[in-house]
C-alpha cells in the first residue's frame, strides 16, 4: 500500500465560510475512514489550508474525495493536489 497526501489551499475566511458545509465534509471524511482510505486529516494553524492522508494503491481515492468534497465544490478550496508520500517509518 502507498500513502498519498491531499493538500488543500483555502480561500480567506475559510473557517467562517465552511460552516454550512462542515457536516457533509466530515461525513464524507468519516465514510472514507471507515472504508480504510483516509488515515487522518485536518486544517493547518492558521487555517490557510489542510492536509488529508490516504492509503491505497493509487491516488484515486484522494482525488475522488476532493472532487466530492463540498469545500472544493463550493469554492472554499482555491487549489488542491495530491502527492505520493514515501513513508519510511510507520
Amino acid at each position: 500500500m502507498n500513502y498519498y497526501i491531499l493538500f488543500y489551499e483555502t480561500v480567506p475566511e475559510y473557517t467562517e465560510k465552511r460552516e454550512p458545509y462542515r457536516d457533509i465534509h466530515l461525513r464524507l471524511a468519516r465514510e472514507a475512514q471507515e472504508r480504510g482510505e483516509l488515515i487522518l486529516g485536518g486544517a493547518f494553524d492558521p487555517a490557510d489550508g489542510a492536509a488529508l492522508v490516504f492509503r491505497g494503491e493509487s491516488p484515486a481515492d484522494a482525488e475522488a474525495f476532493a472532487e466530492a468534497d463540498p469545500y472544493v465544490r463550493k469554492g472554499l478550496v482555491s487549489r488542491w493536489y495530491v502527492k505520493k508520500w514515501a513513508v519510511v517509518i510507520e
